[in-house]
């Protein structure tokens, strides 16, 4: 079993490529993982919110979990969502994922039901007790509706089998009151959502990023992530300024709710990574609006090809 320090750097939250029945790609998902693979990536984690795992059925969650698993092999550590409803097939999920050679799992609160700090104490307390592989929480309060707090993270802390969390919020100050709460515990790790923070992050004493961009262009965050740790300003805040132009011009087009999804897996079917299809209740964009979509892509392809180096 990977120890904690195994788990750092970009690892992407790579998207599900689908079928237009909504099975699984299979030959994308290959194209995928070897894409992420050849960029460099410290880890990949699937069926997280950018993997549309909530939207998917239980049969494209497993063959997804056994492609991925079985394709990696090892190389780097897989983190599988296990986020559910049911505590039940959250369970199933694990078992898959620990049968299948995964590394870690993730799991944001159930969304459905209202609940309060201490049932989420107990709730997390009784999935790390019943699943075999480390476990890591994932603070998503704009899809869970519940805020993972500080003092319900570091009481957490202490179960010898949760490892971690991925902080989702998009608040810079909890990402450093996290950084801050654990400075003395750096095995607890603490990873970044939105990739519009990810230099912020890293300097507050984040472990690394899981960064929708990084599924198109993986070598953009790995370069930044390698360019924090040599201690290049310069060359960091020049990545990053391309990261943020890839946000403002993929993700930020007309007024869905879902542009970020819509913008990430139109890019990438422009790419020949994926069909670009999302599952309900999502939709792709039209015809017209991928038109537009794809002139930013390529003034955004062109800055990355002029920052990423060889």
């Amino acid at each position: 079993m990977k120890t904690p320090a195994s788990f750092y750097g970009i690892i992407p939250p790579m998207i599900t490529p689908l079928n237009p029945d909504y099975s699984l790609d299979v030959d994308h998902t290959i194209v995928m993982v070897n894409h992420l693979l050849e960029g460099g990536v410290h880890g990949i984690f699937i069926l997280g919110t950018t993997g549309e795992s909530a939207s998917l059925s239980s049969d494209v969650k497993s063959d997804l979990i056994r492609q991925v698993c079985r394709q990696v092999n090892g190389k780097v550590p897989v983190l599988v969502g296990i986020t559910d409803c049911s505590f039940v097939e959250s369970l199933d999920l694990a078992a898959i994922a620990a049968d299948s050679g995964a590394s870690a799992l993730v799991a944001a609160p159930p969304f459905y039901m209202n609940i309060g700090q201490e049932e989420l104490i107990a709730y997390y307390r009784k999935l790390a007790d019943s699943v075999s592989l480390p476990l890591f929480l994932y603070n998503m309060p704009s899809h869970t509706k519940i805020f993972i707090d500080i003092a319900t993270v570091k009481t957490l802390s202490s179960h010898p089998n949760i490892i971690g969390i991925k902080d989702s919020s998009g608040d810079l100050e909890n990402f450093e009151s996290l950084c801050f709460a654990f400075r003395d515990h750096q095995d607890f790790r603490i990873f970044v959502g939105p990739e519009e923070i990810l230099t912020q992050t890293l300097e507050m004493g984040g472990h690394g990023g899981v960064t929708g961009g990084a599924n198109l262009f993986p070598e953009l965050y790995v370069q930044a992530y390698a360019a924090f740790l040599s201690g290049e300003k310069n060359r960091l805040r020049e990545l990053q300024n391309t990261i943020l132009f890839l946000s403002k011009n993929l993700y930020e087009n007309h007024t869905y709710k879902s542009c970020y999804l819509k913008g990430l897996k139109a890019a990438m079917a422009f790419e020949g990574l994926c069909k670009g299809i999302l599952a309900p209740p999502l939709f792709a964009y039209s015809e017209e609006e991928k038109k537009v979509l794809h002139e930013k892509y390529l003034r955004v392809k062109e800055k990355v090809s002029s920052t990423v180096t060889p």
